[in-house]
């Protein structure tokens, strides 16, 4: 679902995901996320193979169709083997070099720039609204296991078809900044938060003065706490709530709640820089909005799934409950009826992210022009 919310050919999934099914079941066997990495990368290296002759005939828009899904292949299949196995670093060096060749040779509305971060730049997507002058702007965090090529493959022409442009952001803990730079996440999202938005003031076609945040997955935790002591953002929205991260951990580890990935811990431990589990505790402890929600002045929208699997309902309840000082706050559920409901509407993308497209359009008071 992940693949074909971004843009893959379901025929192609089916052909990585059919030599896996027998051994779904067995989650935390190496063998069998060994398995999935070759099935992935072997379609991906022929989905590559096969840009690389459309490029070699001078077809640059069909060569970078092709790209931008071999690159999301490789994205996956680097998402499921331990950080510790090098094939992972080379699956991802070759996705996020391919899904650029990709976005190049299509023409994709993408500029490629570095959010100054301390003495570091954090890799970041900028989707330039079709606007004249200056137009609002969405920062886009992403969650525990995404990267900005994820996020850019399933929103970004959403957000600039309604005059909103983008800012995909690889924070600490995710994506290059966690791969290829080694900075690890924190409950103290308004950092990178801050350094997103002093970049964004710098810029002749943004309206500062319009600048919200959005995350997904655990970014139901980023975005809100961002937001609470960021106060330049003047909306939020938690695209899968989590009021106290430290209870999902838990439920996760326990097995009471289906995890993210394989090898939950050791993963929690790479994106947090720890080096136990009693270490990696102590940091999602504080990963909590029961004493920083009320701090949240903008308005401020939470959607979720009644049939999420991962985080029960109750985070986004409760998370509603405590935003008592957002104007206007909004908890949309997405039921089983109507799709959308499991865990960030991975089982129908599409009407989680045109219900947080309309929502921002209105708040930010965007208007499409040029399209």
């Amino acid at each position: 679902m992940s693949a074909l919310n971004r843009g893959g050919q379901i025929s192609e999934v089916d052909e990585a995901c059919r030599p896996l099914k027998e051994i779904s079941a067995r989650r935390n066997d190496p063998a069998a996320q060994d398995a999935w990495l070759q099935s992935w990368m072997k379609l991906a290296e022929r989905v590559e193979r096969l840009g690389d002759i459309d490029a070699q005939a001078n077809h640059p828009l069909s060569a970078g169709r092709k790209y931008l899904r071999a690159g999301l292949y490789y994205l996956l299949a680097e998402r499921m083997p331990s950080h510790k196995d090098p094939r992972r670093l080379v699956a991802y060096r070759r996705g996020i070099e391919v899904y650029a060749r990709g976005v190049q040779l299509r023409r994709e509305p993408v500029e490629f720039v570095e959010v100054p971060y301390g003495e570091h730049r954090l890799p970041a997507y900028f989707i330039k609204a079709p606007v004249a002058g200056r137009a609002p702007c969405m920062v886009h965090f992403d969650g525990f296991d995404v990267t900005k090529e994820i996020i850019y493959g399933a929103v970004g022409d959403e957000f600039r078809r309604r005059g909103i442009s983008l800012l995909i952001v690889d924070h600490p803990g995710v994506g290059a900044a966690l791969r290829l730079q080694g900075l690890h996440s924190s409950p103290h999202t308004e950092r990178p938060a801050k350094a997103s938005v002093d970049y964004l003031q710098t810029r002749p076609d943004v309206d500062s003065d319009r600048i919200g945040i959005v995350a997904l997955s655990l970014g139901g935790y980023y975005a809100p706490r961002a937001a609470a002591f960021e106060k330049r953002f003047k909306c939020c929205v938690a695209w899968g709530a989590i009021f106290d991260f430290a209870t999902a951990f838990e439920a996760r580890v326990g097995g009471t709640n289906e995890p993210s990935v394989p090898g939950y811990v050791e993963h929690a431990q790479w994106v947090f820089g720890t080096k136990s589990l009693d270490e990696t505790r102590a940091v999602v402890a504080q990963m909590t909005l029961e004493k920083c929600a009320d701090k949240i002045t903008c308005p401020f929208l939470i959607v979720h799934g009644e049939n999420d699997r991962q985080i029960p309902l109750w985070h986004a309840e409760k998370t509603f409950e405590h935003a008592v000082n957002s104007p206007g706050r909004e908890l949309k559920i997405f039921r089983l009826a109507d799709g959308g409901a499991e865990h960030c509407g991975a089982d129908n993308n599409g009407l989680i992210v045109d219900y947080i497209a309309d929502w921002v359009a209105e708040k930010l008071g965007a208007s499409p022009q040029g399209l």
